[in-house]
């Protein structure tokens, strides 16, 4: 479908395997990343293809991107600040490196003239769904994230700009996402804590948090596959499995699979943080009724992280070869 595109937060967890298989359809990539969170290692493939090009942007502090975006067939926006937990202590962060910088991004598809426009949302600004298992149509509860809302925002500026100025728009709205490259969120926080005491495990909660996870590879292909396949002019499609875990089942998994029975220590509350869901189960009826369907369970998805960490654990130094 797409000859020349943009992928924004390419040396991110999603953005890199997004780019890698953009890459193995034939697809010219332009990344543009600022190495906050994301890794160069992630990018050792597509630095060697003929293919991809790479640029080291601040989509909130740097400079119009219009230029760079003409003759781009689309832009795949999935940079942005994805640190739920720690949102109140940096109030301004997701409004900045969410919302602004998507606005900005925004304005330069439309001077350059690009046409279709995908984002990475999150299953979070469903808040807390009355509504279980959560359509795309739910009703939006009050917010509970400054994260969650910041990327509600993000959609709604989307749509506006969808009708604006004639693009096609797809919206995906994520569970938490997990697989090779995965560098945050509880998998990681908990592996973490067993490479530093392997025999007490400290977890936020009283661990009966109701979560659903996605592969990256399923994620990614279903993605492909609502693109090839979608006419509105603004998409919106939930993107995870059908059911869920408990926090308690994924500390089995890794614990498993690393061979671990750790003390576990739990806490009292529902809730791990503020704007923690503690039930999280998207209906996925509307991209499974694409032919899409994942490959990878909850639990074999937890299990395949577990090993990437294992076999790169370089990605606890924090630090990137740049």
């Amino acid at each position: 479908m797409f000859k020349k595109v943009v992928v924004t937060g390419a040396a991110g967890f999603i953005g890199s395997n997004l780019v890698d298989s953009l890459l193995s359809q034939g697809i010219e990539v332009l990344g543009i990343d600022n190495f906050s969170t994301g890794r160069m290692e992630f990018l050792s493939e597509a630095l060697n293809h003929p293919k991809f090009k790479l640029l080291r942007e601040d989509l909130y502090f740097g400079e119009d991107l219009s230029k760079a975006f003409v003759g781009m067939d689309a832009v795949f926006h999935l940079a942005a600040n994805a640190d739920v937990r720690f949102g109140p202590d940096h109030p301004a962060r997701d409004l900045e490196q969410n919302t602004i910088a998507t606005h900005k991004v925004l304005e330069a598809v439309r001077i350059a003239g690009v046409k279709n426009f995908i984002f990475s949302s999150t299953g979070s600004v469903y808040g807390e769904a009355e509504v279980v298992p959560t359509p795309e149509n739910a009703p939006f509860p009050i917010q509970t994230s400054l994260y969650g809302a910041s990327k509600l925002a993000c959609e709604g500026l989307i749509a506006a700009y969808a009708a604006s100025f004639g693009m096609q728009t797809w919206i995906f709205r994520f569970v938490s996402i997990l697989g090779p490259r995965y560098t945050h969120g509880h998998v990681f926080d908990f592996y973490e804590q067993l490479m530093k005491h392997p025999k007490k495990l400290n977890v936020l909660g009283n661990g009966y948090q109701k979560k659903s996870y996605l592969h990256v590879s399923d994620c990614i292909e279903a993605i492909h596959k609502s693109i090839s396949n979608s006419v509105s002019q603004v998409n919106i499609i939930n993107l995870g499995v059908d059911g869920y875990c408990e926090v308690r089942d994924s500390i089995g998994w890794i614990t498993d699979e690393l061979g671990l029975d750790p003390e576990l220590n739990y806490g009292t509350e529902l809730k791990g943080w503020i704007g923690d869901n503690p039930l999280i189960h998207l209906d996925t009826q509307k991209i499974q009724g694409l032919g899409w369907s994942p490959m990878y369970s909850i639990e074999e998805a937890v299990r395949d992280t577990v090993r990437f960490m294992e076999s790169h654990q370089w990605i606890f130094n924090g630090e990137s070869k740049q």
